[in-house]
């Protein structure tokens, strides 16, 4: 199976704590000249990356990576980055409330986020991060149906900085919960092509890597 408009899937990103403003220069043209989704990078850079020459999607991390900042912050975090000019917003999820069973507050928050955003600029993307390494199986898909409930965009498995990578498990167990209502983004651990193509394969609809001009540069060998 060849994938079709492979880079289109593919947000490249760079959320090093020592990146630099010309690392977010080089990220913009790259994501340009490959044709990306996004390139995808820490609040302070939105502005940055959205002055560039180069016409493309910027998104950025909200709470990142542990979830745990207050919900109010959260917002103000988000509409920030509305207003510098994102267009794809990642949330993490407060994994400690979800573990807790305090799913009701889990949901508001999550509400409160998108209702924030979408009054602001209806367009921009809200996905949330489950977080799948801490979550047991059946957690996994409450989580990706809390995502739902909250009429968030998309689910996205992991912050890559969690205690594992996405696996393909993970895409399994979110569209048993949610079918195809919304799309699953994951990250983590995908550094080649033959792992991109199969969460594809699998039903991921976006993979956040940093690794994108080195999964495309391999996919071009492999269909040769």
């Amino acid at each position: 199976m060849i994938i079709k408009n492979l880079a289109g899937y593919l947000d490249l990103a760079n959320h090093h704590a020592d990146a630099r403003p010309e690392d977010i220069k080089k990220l913009v043209k790259l994501v340009g000249k490959y044709k990306f989704n996004s390139a995808f990078v820490n609040p302070f850079f939105v502005k940055l990356a959205k002055e560039q020459p180069q016409e493309i999607k910027v998104g950025t991390v909200v709470a990142f990576p542990l979830g745990q900042e207050k919900t109010d912050l959260k917002v103000i975090t988000a509409l920030s980055a509305v207003k510098d000019g994102a267009d794809e917003l990642d949330v993490s999820l407060n994994i400690g409330l979800f573990k807790d069973g305090d799913y009701n507050q889990v949901l508001t928050e999550m509400r409160s986020i998108v209702e924030a955003v979408k009054a602001m600029k209806p367009v921009v993307i809200v996905k949330f991060i489950i977080e799948t390494g801490f979550l047991t199986d059946e957690e996994i898909k409450r989580a990706a149906s809390l995502v739902l409930k909250a009429k968030g965009d998309f689910v996205k498995t992991c912050s890559g900085m969690g205690p594992r990578g996405a696996r393909l498990t993970d895409v399994k167990l979110i569209r048993e919960a949610i079918g195809t209502t919304i799309p699953i983004k994951v990250a983590g651990g995908v550094h080649d092509y033959k792992t991109a193509k199969a969460f594809i394969q699998a039903g991921a609809n976006r993979i956040g890597t940093s690794a994108a001009v080195e999964i495309v540069k391999e996919a071009g060998k492999d269909n040769d």
